[in-house]
């Protein structure tokens, strides 16, 4: 399967932003990496992100303008873990004078094998191919082919903890400082008052959850494990890493059979996402269905409405809440 169908994201942009004299200029991937970088960003950064808002990026394949901006550029911001399959590709096609530097901002966060897999914890192997890519980051990422290797066997969805953004954040204010010294002190303060508040959501779900009687949750597609590691729930996808993937007509009658024994009274969709399957399932089961967003990319109705990456997550938390007790 190509990554591309790993990740079913929409994205919020600034896709009609250019390049800026006089500033650090940013090119992100997708919405959570775009959100951290130019609230840490500020003033001092010019920050443009690839994918337009409700935009899928296995729908979505890098336009000539967007070559022309990561390649004029000094930082290309990605998640990495596999979820930008594109990635590669996209970076041996900048302008061979092109100084920017590439960098997966999931690097440091212990990665997750997919549900289904052998098992393996492919953490330490994922950790030398950051490094591996990070190397080749440093001499305009040419050969970063390394992300391919076994990545598709690895869980992307490192955003959606909490625990795992406060990394991604760090990560971030890092690259921003080592490109742009000069606003290292604003770079800082501001990374400071994000990483406040992504330890105060993760608190939030730690205590609330520690309380809820019930640890089952039945989701569209595998997007929660980082979620449900530092939770302590359990996560039973419909769909695999892809919400492309169909399942067979046994792995809804395992899981309607799973949902009546656990005692689950809700199936989690997303709004990203067709809810055909978890209304199936419900239907199957018995039960209602909820939201719990992935945190992908807004719609065009949440970003008019000044939703973010908090308001989001709030809004999971207390699903959860209502959906565990």
């Amino acid at each position: 399967m190509s990554l591309l169908i790993l990740s079913a994201c929409g994205q919020n942009s600034s896709n009609s932003a250019k390049i800026e004299e006089g500033k650090v200029n940013v090119v992100t991937t997708f919405y959570p990496v775009y959100a951290f970088t130019a609230a840490i960003g500020g003033e001092d950064a010019n920050v443009i992100n690839l994918l337009p808002t409700g935009v899928e990026p296995h729908d979505w394949t890098p336009k000539s303008q967007d070559i022309v901006n990561t390649s004029k550029a000094q930082l290309f911001l990605y998640n990495g873990a596999g979820l930008e399959g594109w990635v590669p590709n996209f970076l041996k096609s900048l302008d061979s004078d092109s100084k920017v530097k590439a960098v997966a901002v999931s690097d440091g966060v212990d990665l997750l094998m997919a549900e289904g897999d052998d098992g393996h914890d492919h953490g330490a192997e994922q950790s030398e191919e950051h490094a591996h890519e990070d190397e080749h980051a440093d001499e305009h990422t040419n050969d970063a082919g390394s992300e391919e290797v076994d990545s598709h066997h690895i869980d992307p969805h490192t955003w959606v903890s909490p625990k795992s953004a406060l990394i991604m954040a760090e990560n971030i204010k890092n690259s921003l400082v080592e490109a742009d010294p000069a606003h290292k002190e604003g770079y800082e303060q501001r990374y400071k008052a994000l990483q406040t508040k992504l330890a105060a959501l993760d608190q939030r779900f730690t205590d609330e959850l520690s309380k809820v009687p019930n640890k089952e949750i039945v989701v569209s597609h595998q997007a929660f494990g980082y979620l449900a590691r530092d939770y302590g729930l359990t996560q039973h996808a419909i769909m695999g890493l892809s919400p492309d993937a169909e399942p067979t007509g046994q792995d809804i009658v395992n899981l309607s059979k799973l949902v009546k024994e656990e005692g689950i009274k809700y199936i989690f969709f997303e709004e990203l996402v067709s809810d055909k399957l978890a209304k199936t399932l419900a239907g199957e089961a018995g039960v209602e269905t909820m939201v719990l967003n992935p945190v992908e990319g807004l719609t065009k109705e949440q970003a008019a409405s000044g939703d973010d990456y908090f308001t989001l997550m709030e809004k999971n938390l207390q699903n959860l809440l209502i959906a565990l007790k």
